[in-house]
């Protein structure tokens, strides 16, 4: 058990022959006890400071620990929408290129369909050209006959190779 100021105070000691001066004893331990004081306070106060300042190390543990999770979930969070902004571009990627496909289709089939209304065209053009020429060839044959009878004949001819 630790010594009390109070202990040293109370301290009684036996007398003999010879001691030492009573006084002096007594003036060194009031010094003693004075200083035996000051250093219990002081042990206290650094004491209560100790207990402050673990406490204040518990708080701020606390809040590493709080940080250290958040910055965790924000790690997760984050690496989450990263993940998330790759698949939707490579959707996005997906679905543009099927896009582009549809797109290149449906422009080779109209062209293909144009090809062939463009052939259909120059068939029809060189039809009409032959019937036409033929038309003009006629009409310069009855131009050049000479009389009415030759131009009834020829007028029923050609109506013949029309039909």
């Amino acid at each position: 058990m630790p010594l009390t100021p109070l202990d040293i105070h109370n301290k009684e000691f036996g007398r003999r022959i010879r001691g030492y001066d009573e006084d002096e004893v007594n003036e060194f331990l009031d010094q003693v006890i004075k200083d035996y004081e000051s250093v219990i306070r002081e042990n206290k106060e650094i004491h209560n400071q100790m207990i402050m300042i673990q406490e204040r190390l518990d708080h701020f543990t606390n809040i590493e620990d709080t940080l250290s999770k958040t910055i965790i979930v924000a790690q997760e969070a984050a690496d989450d929408v990263k993940s998330n902004a790759k698949k939707e571009a490579q959707l996005i990627v997906k679905e543009s290129e099927k896009n582009a496909d549809r797109i290149i289709n449906e422009s080779l089939s109209k062209s293909r369909k144009i090809s062939m209304e463009i052939e259909e065209l120059k068939k029809q053009a060189s039809i009409y050209r032959t019937r036409f020429r033929s038309l003009v060839e006629a009409q310069l044959e009855l131009l050049s006959l000479d009389g009415w009878e030759s131009l009834e004949n020829h007028e029923a001819k050609e109506v013949k190779e029309v039909y």
